[in-house]
């Protein structure tokens, strides 16, 4: 019967962080067809709420806030928006489904002897992929639903190429910047807009004063392809402005948080390029080598690295360790770290490394190495998720009882 009662509850939203004893934080990283590997760990998390509270326990009845760049910011909205009962449009369960059936329309793979040379013709005069079913299979996903609607607080972050500096798209900063509370699907198609990969995006929305604000966005990884530091940081700003749902925590209540963060998987260990070869690239090596982008590899994977990092030795040095999971696997291979390949077979083996990845222990980044060692007794992936999956079950049903609610 508690099992029912606590699956049932989650129709109703959580109750505010001020109720509870944590801020509960979920992200996930950017990489193109890559999101797969983080849909197949989601699914299990999800799967391991619902044993603990019910069938009906979706991810964002756990969590205070989402955040996502790029295809993160895809399964963010996903993971987010409401349905016509007021609830996640998608399971976490058809996450990967959706990755398997769609991925292929959208970076559409041409064959043949020429298919390198056609690309790089495509990409010299214009982006790789025109953008066009995506757009159109974003907007048919999420329709008008605006940035405040989503059922929990989401993040997602994006860069203006006019102004040449990040848009950070808050739920919490909807209700008192209304420009900013634009269309979930112009957010999400502008935060995966990666350059050379699919075109630059652009739309207005009205401001307070009914004054028009242009958008001309790109790719979110530009400005934090992994976007748990900005989760954290507007967290701790909305704590810092009193927000209702989260005064009277401390600014400096660092030792609440709660933080999930997944990766989408990297061929850091392939060591595919190096100075040797990079000291003899031009512009285009620079933007295609090997079916690969150097350049925007580079970027994105230096920013991930770091934000991991920092939180890791923040993390520990509070001695709440054990509430910061990163999970990321950097042995990826060939078409495996691409973005873009999106043929069955790869989709299939994105799949696998989702699956293998659970089993692996949990890890974190060596910056002197520059790769992911295991923790030391941190158990696997796997176990890591179940353990989490208690504590953020344990901390909603804490709140119902704190805030006087009754499970319904």
């Amino acid at each position: 019967m508690e099992n029912e009662a606590a699956g049932e509850s989650s129709r109703v939203a959580m109750p505010p962080p001020n109720t509870g004893k944590l801020i509960t934080i979920l992200t996930i990283d950017g990489g193109g067809i890559r999101g797969i590997i983080p849909g197949v760990i989601l699914a299990y998390l999800e799967s391991q709420l619902q044993e603990l509270d019910g069938e009906n326990a979706r991810i964002a009845d756990y969590f205070d806030l989402i955040a996502g760049t790029s295809t993160g910011g895809l399964v963010t909205a996903m993971l987010a928006a409401p349905n016509k009962d007021k609830r996640p449009f998608y399971a976490a369960k058809d996450i990967t489904p959706f990755y398997l059936e769609h991925s292929p329309k959208i970076f559409p793979q041409i064959g043949g002897p020429f298919s390198g040379l056609v690309n790089l013709t495509k990409m010299l005069n214009g982006p790789k992929y025109d953008g066009k079913y995506l757009h159109t299979l974003i907007k048919g996903l999420l329709g008008g639903t605006r940035l405040h609607e989503t059922l929990t607080a989401v993040v997602i972050p994006t860069f203006d190429i006019k102004r040449l500096q990040p848009v950070i798209f808050s739920s919490y900063e909807a209700k008192s910047k209304p420009d900013l509370d634009a269309e979930l699907a112009d957010i999400c198609i502008s935060t995966a807009a990666a350059p050379t990969f699919l075109p630059a995006h652009t739309f207005k929305n009205k401001d307070a004063q009914n004054n028009e604000r242009e958008f001309n966005l790109i790719d979110g990884g530009v400005a934090a392809n992994n976007p748990t530091l900005i989760a954290i940081g507007e967290v701790t700003k909305q704590v810092v402005m009193k927000h209702e749902d989260l005064f009277p925590i401390k600014p400096m209540d660092y030792g609440r948080f709660l933080v999930i963060s997944l990766g989408t998987g990297n061929a850091k260990n392939e060591e595919k390029y190096n100075a040797k070869m990079a000291a003899k690239w031009g512009l285009l090596s620079w933007l295609t080598h090997n079916n690969s982008t150097p350049i925007i590899d580079a970027f994105n994977q230096a920013s991930a690295d770091m934000v991991d990092y920092h939180n890791f030795v923040v993390f520990k040095a509070l001695h709440s360790d054990d509430k910061y999971l990163r999970i990321q696997d950097d042995t990826l291979t060939g078409n495996l770290a691409s973005v873009d390949v999106a043929t069955k077979e790869n989709l299939g083996g994105l799949v696998k490394v989702g699956e293998q990845l659970l089993e692996k222990p949990t890890s974190k980044i060596n910056l002197d190495k520059g790769v992911y060692e295991p923790v030391e007794n941190g158990g696997t992936n796997k176990e890591a998720l179940r353990r989490f999956a208690k504590i953020l079950s344990d901390e909603r049903k804490f709140r119902y009882s704190n805030a006087g609610s009754r499970l319904i």
